[in-house]
């Protein structure tokens, strides 16, 4: 009996750093959710490359990465995965949306995204999990620490949507909706070490004010994210576990 098969729909470009020492994004992801003898895909959407009609039908569940492109833009590949995720939500697939990928599921299903009003979180965030039934069944603690780099928020959702976790600068920080569609607006599969790269290169690129990258990667040396805990949280959920 052949194991499941999975995607990563990839949103963001590979710093040379990420691919040299993780293997990419996608090495990333895999690490996290990855069990044997499961087959894992990546599609570079931000690339223009979509899965087909039939390939989609192939996967059993799909996840969306973060991307340093805005969720309520419009750039056409942007577009292209609005109407997919529309599709696999019609399919009732599997998906997990991670940062941007949370933002754009939002937008998806009919959620309004837009700029924090808090500005940008970056560092080691504690969010407060809701008394779900889901996470009782995991025995999963009142809050998590999660790595987190966004500077835009989903600031509504449809009523049938149920969130799931929010913290001090962030409404909805996790969200669920059905059984097939769950968005995580931190970043569970990061390392501290990615993280800080990443503050860089944010730097780097005038995206960021010196002040704000002092502060945030204080906030990465002072605290411990609970990655093994979230790695089970969406493990469970991708396999239909939870």
């Amino acid at each position: 009996m052949e194991g499941k098969k999975f995607a990563v729909l990839l949103c963001a470009e590979d710093s040379e750093y990420v691919k040299k020492k993780y293997g990419g994004y996608f090495g990333v992801f895999v690490r996290m959710l990855g069990e044997e003898g499961e087959t894992w895909d990546v599609f570079q959407v931000a690339h223009g490359e979509f899965p087909t009609d039939d390939e989609i039908g192939e996967f059993d569940g799909f996840v969306i990465t973060g991307s340093c492109n805005d969720a309520h833009g419009n750039d056409l590949w942007i577009c292209k995965l609005l109407n997919l995720l529309k599709k696999l939500d019609s399919m009732k697939k599997k998906v997990l949306g991670i940062c941007f990928g949370h933002q754009i599921l939002g937008r998806s299903l009919g959620g309004i995204i837009e700029r924090a009003t808090t500005g940008w979180d970056i560092g080691v965030t504690t969010v407060n999990l809701s008394t779900s039934k889901q996470f009782n069944a995991l025995n999963l603690p009142a809050f998590l620490q999660v790595i987190e780099c966004h500077r835009d928020e989903i600031r509504e959702l449809p009523v049938k949507a149920e969130v799931m976790a929010w913290s001090n600068k962030t409404g909805i920080e996790m969200f669920r909706y059905g059984d097939h569609i769950m968005g995580i607006q931190g970043h569970p599969e990061y390392t501290k070490d990615i993280l800080l790269h990443l503050i860089d290169r944010l730097l780097q690129r005038n995206l960021i004010e010196e002040s704000i990258a002092d502060v945030a990667k204080a906030k990465v040396e002072g605290r411990e994210p609970d990655r093994e805990v979230w790695k089970k949280l969406c493990v469970n959920f991708l396999k239909g576990r939870l």
